[in-house]
């Protein structure tokens, strides 16, 4: 677990409140939790090296943390009852059966979505933008996305992290490029 606040930690107990009512209620999902037991790393390398030097341990990282500490990755139940295993497949999976048709602003909490192949703790990075932006400065912004799902969207694979699929990125590039 993590010692410190974490959009990592507001993913996994999100997911374990979503599918037990009772951490739901004992402890809940958030950033930071009164977790019931366990040794905290500090952010995610420190939970990585925990659990490689402590025997039968487990704990939750991102997944590019997980790769390059070479920590194996649990294969976990997902929502249609198959049990998968962490990887990019899985990930991009889960982004592309969202229903982002009804998520204002593109703001969605990727955890325990439908599909076969869906990883059930997928979590987004956002890009905030003012919708009373500068014009020039919006047009900047534009520049700046249309990189990030080019170009960006290359490098962040090699890092282990997965663009967002085609069918969502269109539905920006209608939605907020206009």
């Amino acid at each position: 677990r993590r010692a410190d606040s974490s959009g990592t930690s507001f993913i996994f107990t999100n997911y374990l409140s979503k599918i037990s009512q009772e951490w739901e209620s004992k402890v809940g999902a958030g950033a930071s939790v009164n977790w019931p037991v366990g040794i905290g790393g500090q952010k995610n390398p420190g939970v990585c090296n925990n659990v490689a030097k402590i025997n039968g341990s487990i704990g939750y990282t991102e997944y590019t943390y997980a790769v390059e500490a070479n920590l194996s990755c649990a294969a976990i139940e997902n929502q249609t009852g198959k049990f998968i295993t962490a990887d990019v497949e899985s990930f991009s999976a889960s982004a592309a059966n969202a229903d982002w048709d009804n998520a204002p602003g593109f703001y969605m909490v990727l955890t325990d979505q439908p599909g076969d192949k869906s990883w059930p703790i997928t979590g987004v990075t956002y890009i905030l933008m003012r919708e009373d932006a500068d014009p020039a400065l919006r047009q900047e912004m534009i520049k700046y996305f249309n990189w990030c799902f080019t170009t960006g969207a290359t490098a962040a694979q090699k890092l282990n992290y997965v663009p967002m699929p085609q069918n969502v990125v269109d539905m920006i590039t209608a939605q907020v490029f206009k």
